[in-house]
């Protein structure tokens, strides 16, 4: 490799550095949202909500930011096919991150409604359990993006499994409650809709972690996910406009 070509590897590497230090504090902003939307569900904390839901802003900037700092390397820098998958590996993240910040201000939103109803007994802590597993499995994902560990990243994959089956038991309880008395069929129906945002974002901790699986080998897994059977599949829960 000659001066010129040390050089432009060297000024690569440097901008990619910045692309993935954007990732990891974004992905940090979306551990701390799943969290914080759980509490607030759980305490039916307002005020707490309404921070979940002004900070998904930050998200959503960030986002911007790494993907226009992408195209930028990529015009600029012309990488060869292995930094290529680096940098479509980092808007890929990105994207998935930006989702379950979405669904965690979606979470935000549904508790400003539960706040002004009865309680639905367990709920909230069985949901901030199911919240707990998810924040844990999104760590993983992002720690295994950052040391380019394949082994975290399949465990990763097969424990998304662990969440299908939390939703599911979440679902029969609320049709459970809701069977025992009609006044709690808007609140279930809620609540029921904020497991499956959950569900969700575990989808997405397991799509980042499909991504280092690509990024270290080259390949995606061509075998289907572990996936509990689902019971009572609402509509798709999108993310809500703000």
């Amino acid at each position: 490799m000659n001066t010129t070509d040390r050089h432009i590897a060297s000024a690569f590497d440097r901008d990619l550095e910045t692309v993935q230090a954007l990732v990891v504090k974004m992905g940090g902003l979306v551990e701390s949202a799943i969290s914080e939307a759980a509490a607030a569900l759980e305490a039916r904390d307002e005020e707490l909500a309404e921070e979940v839901r002004r900070r998904d802003k930050a998200i959503d900037q960030l986002e911007l930011q790494i993907n226009e700092e992408a195209a930028r390397l990529i015009a600029r820098r012309a990488p060869n096919a292995t930094d290529l998958r680096v940098v479509l590996t980092v808007i890929k993240i990105s994207a998935s991150l930006e989702r379950v910040g979405d669904y965690a201000k979606n979470i935000a939103k549904r508790t400003h409604v539960l706040a002004h109803m009865p309680p639905i007994d367990g709920a909230g802590m069985a949901l901030r359990r199911m919240s707990q597993t998810v924040e844990k499995l999104m760590k993983d994902a992002l720690d295994s993006y950052v040391h380019r560990d394949a082994a975290l990243a399949a465990d990763v994959r097969a424990r998304d499994l662990e969440v299908d089956q939390m939703y599911n038991a979440l679902f029969r309880e609320f049709l459970t409650y809701m069977m025992e008395d009609p006044r709690n069929i808007t609140a279930c129906m809620h609540l029921h809709f904020i497991a499956k945002n959950i569900e969700r974002m575990g989808d997405h901790a397991t799509s980042i972690a499909e991504q280092v699986l690509y990024l270290v080998s080259g390949e995606l897994p061509d075998d289907p996910r572990p996936k509990s059977e689902s019971v009572g599949r609402p509509p798709e829960p999108g993310p809500t406009a703000s």
